[in-house]
Protein backbone atom coordinates (compact mmCIF):
# COMPACT_ATOMS: atom_id res chain seq x y z
CA UNK A 1 0.00 0.00 0.00
CA UNK A 2 2.86 2.17 1.15
CA UNK A 3 4.79 1.54 -2.32
CA UNK A 4 1.39 2.37 -4.11
CA UNK A 5 1.16 5.88 -2.55
CA UNK A 6 4.83 5.94 -3.61
CA UNK A 7 5.05 5.72 -6.89
CA UNK A 8 1.66 7.89 -7.46
CA UNK A 9 3.19 10.84 -5.62
CA UNK A 10 7.00 10.30 -7.97
CA UNK A 11 4.92 10.53 -11.42
CA UNK A 12 2.76 13.27 -10.03
CA UNK A 13 5.93 15.21 -9.32
CA UNK A 14 7.15 14.44 -12.61
CA UNK A 15 3.86 16.07 -13.98
CA UNK A 16 4.56 19.32 -12.00
CA UNK A 17 8.69 19.50 -12.74
CA UNK A 18 8.02 18.46 -16.17
CA UNK A 19 10.34 20.13 -18.70
CA UNK A 20 8.57 19.06 -21.99
CA UNK A 21 8.88 21.36 -24.82
CA UNK A 22 5.62 23.70 -25.90
CA UNK A 23 3.35 22.49 -28.23
CA UNK A 24 3.77 22.97 -31.77
CA UNK A 25 0.94 24.50 -33.46
CA UNK A 26 0.25 23.08 -36.53
CA UNK A 27 -0.36 25.98 -38.06
CA UNK A 28 3.44 27.56 -37.50
CA UNK A 29 4.71 23.94 -38.96
CA UNK A 30 2.19 25.20 -42.42
CA UNK A 31 4.17 28.62 -42.04
CA UNK A 32 7.38 27.48 -41.68
CA UNK A 33 7.09 24.85 -44.33
CA UNK A 34 6.13 27.83 -47.10
CA UNK A 35 9.61 29.23 -45.94
CA UNK A 36 11.93 26.15 -47.00
CA UNK A 37 11.49 22.92 -48.03
CA UNK A 38 11.04 20.51 -45.09
CA UNK A 39 9.35 17.70 -43.91
CA UNK A 40 6.75 18.07 -41.04
CA UNK A 41 8.45 16.18 -38.33
CA UNK A 42 11.92 18.36 -39.29
CA UNK A 43 9.69 21.54 -38.85
CA UNK A 44 8.12 20.45 -35.91
CA UNK A 45 11.82 19.64 -34.45
CA UNK A 46 12.98 23.06 -35.68
CA UNK A 47 9.98 25.16 -34.16
CA UNK A 48 10.45 23.19 -30.68
CA UNK A 49 14.04 23.78 -30.23
CA UNK A 50 13.47 27.27 -30.82
CA UNK A 51 10.50 27.74 -29.13
CA UNK A 52 7.80 28.37 -31.77
CA UNK A 53 10.04 31.46 -33.19
CA UNK A 54 9.63 31.38 -37.00
CA UNK A 55 12.48 32.88 -38.01
CA UNK A 56 14.49 31.41 -35.48
CA UNK A 57 13.34 27.92 -36.83
CA UNK A 58 14.31 29.16 -39.80
CA UNK A 59 17.61 29.56 -39.06
CA UNK A 60 18.21 26.81 -37.33
CA UNK A 61 16.74 24.52 -40.22
CA UNK A 62 19.57 26.32 -42.44
CA UNK A 63 22.04 25.42 -40.23
CA UNK A 64 20.99 21.73 -39.69
CA UNK A 65 20.60 21.41 -43.62
CA UNK A 66 24.23 22.97 -44.11
CA UNK A 67 25.57 20.65 -41.47
CA UNK A 68 23.95 17.59 -43.19
CA UNK A 69 24.33 18.73 -46.75
CA UNK A 70 28.06 18.65 -45.89
CA UNK A 71 28.17 15.67 -44.44
CA UNK A 72 26.27 14.30 -47.72
CA UNK A 73 28.22 16.01 -50.31
CA UNK A 74 31.79 14.60 -48.55
CA UNK A 75 30.24 10.55 -49.24
CA UNK A 76 28.54 11.46 -52.82
CA UNK A 77 31.90 13.26 -53.96
CA UNK A 78 32.74 10.13 -55.98
CA UNK A 79 29.32 9.91 -57.31
CA UNK A 80 29.17 11.33 -61.48
CA UNK A 81 26.79 14.27 -61.57
CA UNK A 82 25.91 14.07 -65.39
CA UNK A 83 22.46 15.64 -65.45
CA UNK A 84 20.87 19.04 -65.02
CA UNK A 85 20.52 22.64 -66.11
CA UNK A 86 21.67 25.66 -68.11
CA UNK A 87 20.42 28.46 -66.83
CA UNK A 88 20.57 31.99 -67.50
CA UNK A 89 19.85 35.17 -65.87
CA UNK A 90 20.15 38.76 -68.11
CA UNK A 91 19.87 42.30 -65.25
CA UNK A 92 20.37 44.72 -68.43
CA UNK A 93 20.72 43.50 -71.90
CA UNK A 94 22.91 46.24 -73.31
CA UNK A 95 21.25 48.80 -75.58
CA UNK A 96 17.87 49.02 -75.94
CA UNK A 97 17.87 49.10 -72.47
CA UNK A 98 16.65 50.92 -69.22
CA UNK A 99 20.07 51.46 -68.30
CA UNK A 100 22.68 51.01 -71.49
CA UNK A 101 24.49 48.71 -69.87
CA UNK A 102 25.11 44.92 -70.09
CA UNK A 103 24.99 42.72 -66.85
CA UNK A 104 24.46 38.78 -67.87
CA UNK A 105 25.99 35.40 -66.89
CA UNK A 106 25.25 31.77 -67.82
CA UNK A 107 25.84 28.83 -65.23
CA UNK A 108 25.45 25.06 -65.19
CA UNK A 109 23.97 23.46 -62.30
CA UNK A 110 24.51 19.14 -62.11
CA UNK A 111 22.58 16.19 -60.01
CA UNK A 112 22.88 12.51 -60.78
CA UNK A 113 19.09 11.89 -62.03
CA UNK A 114 17.22 13.89 -64.52
CA UNK A 115 14.09 13.78 -61.80
CA UNK A 116 15.87 16.20 -59.22
CA UNK A 117 17.20 17.73 -62.32
CA UNK A 118 13.39 18.65 -63.23
CA UNK A 119 12.10 19.36 -59.39
CA UNK A 120 11.29 23.31 -58.41
CA UNK A 121 13.55 23.54 -56.24
CA UNK A 122 16.54 22.54 -58.36
CA UNK A 123 15.50 24.73 -60.81
CA UNK A 124 14.69 27.93 -58.46
CA UNK A 125 18.60 27.18 -57.19
CA UNK A 126 20.29 27.22 -60.75
CA UNK A 127 18.44 30.58 -61.06
CA UNK A 128 19.13 32.22 -58.29
CA UNK A 129 22.84 31.25 -58.85
CA UNK A 130 22.97 32.71 -62.48
CA UNK A 131 21.12 36.16 -61.08
CA UNK A 132 23.77 35.90 -58.41
CA UNK A 133 26.94 35.32 -60.70
CA UNK A 134 25.51 38.42 -63.04
CA UNK A 135 25.59 40.34 -60.37
CA UNK A 136 28.46 40.33 -58.57
CA UNK A 137 30.47 40.16 -61.76
CA UNK A 138 32.54 43.08 -63.00
CA UNK A 139 33.80 44.21 -66.20
CA UNK A 140 37.30 43.17 -67.41
CA UNK A 141 39.37 45.82 -69.58
CA UNK A 142 37.71 48.36 -72.13
CA UNK A 143 35.86 45.91 -74.32
CA UNK A 144 32.98 44.07 -72.75
CA UNK A 145 33.59 40.31 -73.15
CA UNK A 146 32.70 36.54 -71.94
CA UNK A 147 34.68 35.96 -68.73
CA UNK A 148 34.42 32.69 -66.78
CA UNK A 149 33.65 33.44 -63.29
CA UNK A 150 36.23 31.18 -60.85
CA UNK A 151 33.64 28.52 -59.11
CA UNK A 152 35.56 29.35 -55.43
CA UNK A 153 34.22 33.16 -55.25
CA UNK A 154 31.02 32.15 -56.64
CA UNK A 155 30.34 29.32 -54.12
CA UNK A 156 31.60 31.69 -51.44
CA UNK A 157 28.84 34.29 -52.26
CA UNK A 158 25.77 35.42 -50.74
CA UNK A 159 22.58 33.78 -52.87
CA UNK A 160 20.82 36.75 -54.61
CA UNK A 161 17.61 35.69 -55.99
CA UNK A 162 15.30 37.63 -58.65
CA UNK A 163 12.75 37.63 -55.89
CA UNK A 164 15.77 38.35 -52.74
CA UNK A 165 18.32 40.78 -53.61
CA UNK A 166 18.92 41.84 -49.80
CA UNK A 167 19.68 38.27 -48.98
CA UNK A 168 21.55 37.22 -45.39
CA UNK A 169 25.23 37.04 -45.80
CA UNK A 170 25.16 33.48 -44.31
CA UNK A 171 23.72 32.29 -46.75
CA UNK A 172 25.75 31.36 -50.02
CA UNK A 173 25.72 29.65 -52.93
CA UNK A 174 27.63 26.83 -51.61
CA UNK A 175 25.92 26.07 -48.41
CA UNK A 176 22.62 26.55 -50.25
CA UNK A 177 24.12 23.71 -52.70
CA UNK A 178 24.67 21.81 -49.66
CA UNK A 179 20.94 22.14 -48.05
CA UNK A 180 19.40 20.51 -51.23
CA UNK A 181 21.96 17.73 -51.42
CA UNK A 182 20.73 16.71 -47.53
CA UNK A 183 17.36 17.24 -49.07
CA UNK A 184 17.61 14.95 -52.26
CA UNK A 185 20.73 12.55 -51.04
CA UNK A 186 21.97 13.63 -54.48
CA UNK A 187 25.69 14.75 -55.81
CA UNK A 188 24.66 18.36 -56.99
CA UNK A 189 27.57 20.34 -57.74
CA UNK A 190 28.05 23.85 -59.47
CA UNK A 191 30.44 23.02 -62.67
CA UNK A 192 30.90 26.15 -64.49
CA UNK A 193 29.58 30.21 -64.63
CA UNK A 194 30.59 32.81 -67.30
CA UNK A 195 29.79 36.66 -66.72
CA UNK A 196 29.25 39.41 -69.40
CA UNK A 197 29.47 43.15 -68.32
CA UNK A 198 29.47 46.71 -70.30
CA UNK A 199 29.16 49.34 -68.10
CA UNK A 200 26.51 51.84 -69.01
CA UNK A 201 27.83 54.63 -71.38
CA UNK A 202 27.37 58.34 -69.95
CA UNK A 203 26.01 59.03 -73.29
CA UNK A 204 24.54 56.55 -76.21
CA UNK A 205 27.01 57.06 -79.12
CA UNK A 206 27.21 55.49 -82.25
CA UNK A 207 28.14 52.20 -81.48
CA UNK A 208 26.47 49.85 -78.90
CA UNK A 209 26.05 46.24 -77.77
CA UNK A 210 22.92 43.94 -76.80
CA UNK A 211 22.29 40.52 -75.70
CA UNK A 212 20.57 37.66 -76.64
CA UNK A 213 19.26 34.61 -74.73
CA UNK A 214 18.03 31.02 -75.71
CA UNK A 215 18.00 27.87 -73.49
CA UNK A 216 16.04 24.44 -75.14
CA UNK A 217 14.89 21.26 -73.52
CA UNK A 218 14.03 19.88 -69.86
CA UNK A 219 12.67 22.70 -68.75
CA UNK A 220 9.18 24.61 -68.26
CA UNK A 221 11.36 27.72 -67.27
CA UNK A 222 12.46 29.57 -70.41
CA UNK A 223 15.70 30.86 -68.86
CA UNK A 224 16.82 27.42 -68.44
CA UNK A 225 17.59 23.83 -70.72
CA UNK A 226 19.44 21.01 -71.24
CA UNK A 227 20.93 23.71 -74.00
CA UNK A 228 21.61 27.63 -73.35
CA UNK A 229 23.26 30.32 -75.51
CA UNK A 230 24.46 33.86 -75.00
CA UNK A 231 25.06 36.09 -78.18
CA UNK A 232 26.32 39.12 -78.43
CA UNK A 233 25.81 41.67 -80.75
CA UNK A 234 27.49 45.13 -82.01
CA UNK A 235 25.24 48.00 -83.52
CA UNK A 236 26.76 50.73 -85.25
CA UNK A 237 24.74 53.94 -86.68
CA UNK A 238 25.41 57.81 -86.68
CA UNK A 239 21.64 57.64 -85.53
CA UNK A 240 21.89 54.87 -82.75
CA UNK A 241 20.69 57.32 -80.15
CA UNK A 242 17.80 57.65 -81.97
CA UNK A 243 17.21 54.48 -83.17
CA UNK A 244 16.79 52.93 -79.88
CA UNK A 245 14.39 55.59 -78.45
CA UNK A 246 12.25 54.16 -81.27
CA UNK A 247 9.73 51.17 -79.75
CA UNK A 248 9.23 49.90 -82.88
CA UNK A 249 13.43 49.47 -83.85
CA UNK A 250 13.80 47.77 -80.31
CA UNK A 251 10.84 45.25 -80.73
CA UNK A 252 12.72 44.17 -84.11
CA UNK A 253 16.00 44.37 -82.21
CA UNK A 254 14.54 41.95 -79.63
CA UNK A 255 12.97 39.79 -82.14
CA UNK A 256 16.46 39.27 -83.78
CA UNK A 257 18.77 38.47 -80.76
CA UNK A 258 16.46 35.56 -79.73
CA UNK A 259 16.84 34.37 -83.37
CA UNK A 260 20.42 34.49 -83.36
CA UNK A 261 20.85 32.92 -79.70
CA UNK A 262 18.16 30.42 -80.86
CA UNK A 263 20.04 29.17 -84.06
CA UNK A 264 23.05 28.99 -81.82
CA UNK A 265 21.24 26.50 -79.89
CA UNK A 266 19.57 25.38 -82.66
CA UNK A 267 22.63 24.30 -84.67
CA UNK A 268 26.32 22.46 -83.93
CA UNK A 269 28.06 26.32 -83.61
CA UNK A 270 31.20 26.14 -82.65
CA UNK A 271 31.98 29.43 -84.29
CA UNK A 272 31.32 32.84 -86.11
CA UNK A 273 32.72 32.78 -88.97
CA UNK A 274 34.88 30.01 -90.88
CA UNK A 275 38.04 29.86 -93.49
CA UNK A 276 36.28 27.44 -95.78
CA UNK A 277 36.36 24.40 -93.36
CA UNK A 278 32.98 22.70 -91.44
CA UNK A 279 31.22 25.51 -92.85
CA UNK A 280 28.23 23.46 -90.90
CA UNK A 281 29.02 24.92 -87.54
CA UNK A 282 30.35 28.34 -88.04
CA UNK A 283 27.40 30.50 -87.21
CA UNK A 284 27.22 32.87 -90.43
CA UNK A 285 27.29 29.95 -92.73
CA UNK A 286 24.11 28.45 -91.71
CA UNK A 287 20.65 29.27 -93.07
CA UNK A 288 19.32 31.55 -91.03
CA UNK A 289 16.85 29.17 -89.68
CA UNK A 290 15.25 31.10 -86.83
CA UNK A 291 14.65 33.92 -88.22
CA UNK A 292 11.40 33.59 -91.35
CA UNK A 293 11.66 36.75 -92.89
CA UNK A 294 15.19 35.88 -93.20
CA UNK A 295 15.52 32.18 -93.46
CA UNK A 296 16.34 31.28 -97.24
CA UNK A 297 19.42 33.86 -96.76
CA UNK A 298 22.49 32.74 -94.32
CA UNK A 299 23.01 34.61 -91.25
CA UNK A 300 25.49 37.06 -92.65
CA UNK A 301 23.66 38.25 -95.45
CA UNK A 302 20.20 38.11 -93.67
CA UNK A 303 22.36 40.50 -90.58
CA UNK A 304 23.50 43.03 -93.97
CA UNK A 305 19.41 42.80 -94.98
CA UNK A 306 18.33 43.52 -91.54
CA UNK A 307 20.89 46.24 -90.70
CA UNK A 308 19.91 48.49 -94.10
CA UNK A 309 16.39 47.90 -93.36
CA UNK A 310 16.47 49.26 -89.92
CA UNK A 311 18.50 51.85 -90.90
CA UNK A 312 21.76 50.82 -89.72
CA UNK A 313 25.49 51.37 -91.69
CA UNK A 314 27.14 49.09 -93.76
CA UNK A 315 27.73 46.14 -91.66
CA UNK A 316 25.82 47.84 -88.96
CA UNK A 317 24.63 44.62 -87.01
CA UNK A 318 27.18 41.29 -86.07
CA UNK A 319 27.63 39.29 -84.05
CA UNK A 320 31.09 39.75 -82.09
CA UNK A 321 30.63 36.58 -79.60
CA UNK A 322 28.44 33.95 -78.44
CA UNK A 323 28.75 31.37 -75.55
CA UNK A 324 26.51 28.03 -76.57
CA UNK A 325 26.66 24.92 -73.71
CA UNK A 326 25.22 21.33 -73.18
CA UNK A 327 24.84 19.92 -70.30
CA UNK A 328 27.44 17.59 -69.34
CA UNK A 329 29.75 18.12 -72.02
CA UNK A 330 32.57 19.20 -70.49
CA UNK A 331 32.37 16.70 -67.66
CA UNK A 332 36.04 15.21 -69.40
CA UNK A 333 37.24 18.14 -70.24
Amino acid sequence: MLSSFRYAACLSSRRLYSTEPPKVPAALIGQLRKLIDVSIIKAREALSASNNDVKLALEWLEKDLAISGAAKAAKLEGRVAGEGIISTAVLSKGAGSHSGGLRAAMVELNCETDFVGRTENFSRLAASIAHTAAFISEQHGGEAAFCDLPLDLLNDAPLISETNPNPSTSVTVGNSIQSLIAQVGEKISLSRAVAIVNNPPQEQGDYGLSLGTYNHGGSTVNTQGRIGSLALLALKSPKLPELLASEAFTTNLTRLERSIARQIVGFPTTSITSDGQDLESALYHQDFSMFPEYSTDKVEVALEKWGSAQGLVDGGVSVVGFKRWTVGENMNA
